[in-house]
């Protein structure tokens, strides 16, 4: 990856001025005449047979378009390089619409590079996430609405990332399907660093197959190289999907398709959620098999890499998949949520309750019930009775710890002590402990005063209650 100033390649990010960069984003010159390995070129400047579907138009037409923009709106997210706001993207598109669908048709228009940021992984490390402009993802939304119901017939059944009236659940009931058909072997895939490591190349050729509007081939052949911008230094990027954008859980789905139609061919049974993927056999001895000959079709034909470390052959009740673990019952296969997953979610309420955060009772209130209604949600299919009542049990017992901690002084805990029905000698007595605050937590005495009818009562939601409403 080369890595240069900011300053010496002006043309990447263009001066806003009173305006955004877009407004000034026609062709570098020096950028005119790249080419791929497979001869597309990022100007236009050769013969396409436009004329035979007019894929770019229908991009750039008006009905389009304004979905895309509704869709950018709705998922908000935060700026670009340009430092343009999502609000601010209406008046941008009203004021410079069609000269923006003029560059983009003569193919002049050059994206931006995105902006870098990084999130913590699970194991500690960092991803690192491409925020592109708003514009930019405005364009990008705009491709992918017309490229997925074309490329959608092509897809494999038993692939369900990023797929429209598709889900992780869905992918989940397949597995146990396959389970309970006798495939308990699983080969548990890991492609390393699957986005950053995406080969342009094949993935222009892929794309060229079915895409034969030039135009549309060279714009996401942009996309795909416009950069990166961490720190100040603009960095090229000429491998990889960038993780934020629009096109790539498409361009992801598309180079993958390659590998789920191997498996068919070859009559394995599999499950793929975008990078994630199960392939399933009846013995150990097969799916080590099939994990022998998949690895040279990954590695020589898609040019991906195989994580060995991470990749295993094990028994299905001893894989992690989409957060889910599997277990074997007298009723066949079922699932449950993985320890991993366990201890991530109590992490995040320790987070949410920890008391320096200094969050108001409120703030508290609405932070813990986003958090347990999408996390039930999502694991709702789980057998975990027995894990949320001892869950809600701990729960509760943080809940008790953060608000003895708010009644800092002795005079403060007499008081609400003596509020909540307690007699003056004991409200005394447990006012000037000193004891820990995860011991008293737990105490007879903060039990019969901050009952557990009164947490409910005071608006705090907890797992079982909302599982129960979620299973009803």
């Amino acid at each position: 990856m080369k890595v240069t100033k900011v300053g010496i390649k002006e043309s990447r990010i263009p001066c806003c001025g009173r305006g955004w960069p877009q407004r000034d984003s026609a062709e570098h010159e020096g950028y005119a005449g790249a080419l791929t390995d497979e001869r597309i070129t990022e100007n236009n400047s050769f013969d396409v047979d436009s004329g035979e579907n007019k894929l770019l138009e229908r991009i750039l037409s008006r009905e389009n378009l304004n979905r895309a923009y509704k869709q950018v709106k709705r998922n908000k997210g935060a700026h670009g390089v340009d430092g343009m706001e999502v609000e601010h993207l209406l008046q941008y598109l009203k004021d410079n619409g069609e000269e923006l669908v003029k560059l983009v048709l003569d193919g002049k228009y050059r994206p931006n590079p995105v902006r870098r940021v990084e999130i913590p992984k699970d194991n500690g490390k960092m991803r690192k996430l491409g925020i592109p402009t708003a514009v930019d993802r405005v364009l990008q939304q705009a491709i992918a609405q017309v490229l997925i119901p074309i490329f959608e017939p092509q897809f494999a059944e038993t692939s369900y990332g990023f797929r429209p009236k598709r889900s992780a659940h869905d992918a989940l009931r397949k597995c146990v399907e396959y389970a309970n058909e006798g495939y308990i072997y699983v080969v548990d895939m890991d492609l390393e660093k699957f986005f950053d490591t995406v080969n342009q190349s094949k993935m222009i050729e892929i794309l060229s197959r079915t895409i034969k509007d030039g135009r549309v081939i060279s714009l996401i052949h942009k996309y795909l190289r416009a950069g990166a911008v961490d720190r100040g230094r603009f960095e090229e990027t000429e491998t990889g999907l960038v993780q934020g954008g629009n096109i790539s859980p498409l361009c992801s789905n598309i180079m993958l398709n390659e590998l789920d139609h191997e498996l068919e061919r070859r009559g394995i049974r599999f499950v793929r959620y975008a990078d994630d993927m199960l392939l399933f056999a009846k013995t150990k001895r097969s799916a080590q098999r099939i994990l022998e000959h998949i690895i040279p079709f990954i590695e020589n034909k898609l040019y991906l890499k195989v994580n060995r470390e991470k990749t295993v052959v094990a028994y299905i009740g001893k894989v992690k998949f989409l957060g889910y673990g599997f277990y074997p019952s007298k009723d066949g296969v079922k699932l449950r949520v993985h320890p991993k997953s366990i201890n991530k979610m109590k992490a995040k309420v320790k987070e949410i309750t920890s008391r320096s955060k200094g969050s108001s009772y409120e703030l508290l209130k609405l932070r813990l019930k986003q958090f347990i209604t999408g996390w039930v949600n999502y694991f709702k299919h789980a057998d975990m009775r027995n894990l949320l009542r001892t869950t809600d049990e701990w729960l509760r017992r943080r809940l008790r710890m953060y608000i003895w901690k708010r009644w800092k002084k002795v005079r403060t805990r007499y008081k609400m002590l003596r509020k909540l029905g307690l007699n003056h000698n004991d409200a005394y007595k447990f006012a000037c402990t000193r004891k820990g605050y995860w011991r008293i937590a737990n105490s007879q005495i903060l039990t019969v005063t901050i009952t557990n009818a009164r947490l409910i009562q005071a608006g705090y939601t907890f797992f079982w209650d909302y599982y129960k409403t979620v299973t009803a």
